[in-house]
């Protein structure tokens, strides 16, 4: 089969490959489109090393472990990868855990599909996993206000936060936004005290539309999808330093500046998915299918890049400029020259 793999400096080799067998609890998939991360270009420059980086997985299953039970060749499903490890979503065929595969609603293409398992899952995580929110299952009242900050919401990760928290009807959701601001708008309820502030209006001016919107409460509670300077400096003088909880999209060794010792803090690990949160990943990738068919769940928008995995290239040098806004790239395997007809 035909493999992508992504080497530091995001230089992208295409090279033939067998196709991987899944484990007794995995599950094969013959990818239809994957999807993209800024983590695959942002990979090999912290690591060095070279590999198919590709998570996001949208297709057909083609065989199954002996141990799995819910899914059966043929059956249209998204799912997502292990990172860092064998059988990525960069091509032809891609392995996956049974717990982190859902079936797809008929009405949901592989192109959605394949913007949804790393971004959506991350979110999970972060909110439910390490800022301990009211689950989805059982939302909060209308009397009990807890105010959430979700700084970079137009991201995919961002926007799927603000789905889930308006599922757990968490409010007044804070929320940062800039060109994508639109986008973020669709999913707020203003009637419950949610905002989206513009983050180019400057650290003080965002600063200062956070506390207005808190109305004298504490905030103990903030997402930072994106996690710059400028963003942890934001958070850290208006978050409560004696009970706040911060969640960063970074790994504590990749943040952009020290934090604060007195604030508790953590980060949407989403690797934790595949190791102490299996049954959390298999709860949450089944409420995904739930969410998607009912419509309280959305993809989001996406843009095909050409060429199959000849446009790897392409997708990651766009993300690496920063030019994503408020989209996934993803691209089609069937579009990749020389495909083998396994």
């Amino acid at each position: 089969m035909k493999e992508a793999i992504v080497h530091p400096g995001t230089k992208v080799e295409i090279v033939d490959s067998p196709v991987p067998l899944p484990n007794s609890n995995e599950v094969l998939i013959k990818v239809v489109v994957t999807g993209t991360n800024p983590k695959d270009w942002k990979g090999p420059e912290w690591t060095g090393d070279s590999l198919n980086q590709g998570d996001d997985i949208a297709g057909i299953i083609h065989s199954v472990g002996e141990e799995v039970v819910e899914f059966k060749r043929g059956d249209r499903v998204a799912a997502l990868h292990p990172l860092r490890t064998r059988g990525g979503s960069y091509a032809e065929f891609a392995l996956a855990p049974a717990y982190t595969t859902f079936h797809l609603p008929k009405k949901i293409s592989f192109e959605e599909a394949a913007a949804l398992p790393l971004a959506a899952l991350t979110a999970a995580v972060a909110l439910y996993a390490r800022l301990n929110l009211s689950p989805p299952w059982l939302p909060r009242s209308d009397d009990d206000k807890i105010p959430l900050v979700i700084y970079g919401a137009s991201s995919a990760v961002g926007s799927y936060a603000v789905q889930f928290a308006q599922r757990s009807n968490i409010h007044p959701l804070i929320l940062t936004a800039g060109r994508s601001r639109e986008h973020v708008e669709k999913f707020i309820d203003p009637s419950k005290g949610d905002v989206v502030l513009d983050y180019r209006d400057g650290e003080e001016a965002v600063a200062n539309g956070i506390r207005a919107a808190l109305h004298g409460r504490p905030l103990e509670h903030v997402f930072d999808a994106t996690t710059s300077e400028e963003s942890t400096r934001i958070l850290c003088n208006v978050i409560d330093m004696q009970k706040g909880l911060l969640v960063l999209v970074l790994p504590q060794h990749l943040q952009p500046m020290e934090l604060p010792e007195a604030l508790r803090r953590d980060y949407s690990n989403v690797m934790d998915v595949h190791s102490d949160l299996q049954d959390f990943g298999l709860v949450y990738s089944r409420l995904l299918a739930k969410g998607l068919e009912a419509g309280w769940f959305v993809p989001q928008p996406h843009v095909v890049i050409p060429g199959g995995l000849n446009g790897i290239q392409e997708a990651l040098t766009k993300l690496r400029n920063g030019e994503a806004r408020a989209v996934k790239y993803v691209l089609r395997i069937a579009e990749t020259p020389g495909l083998s007809s396994t």
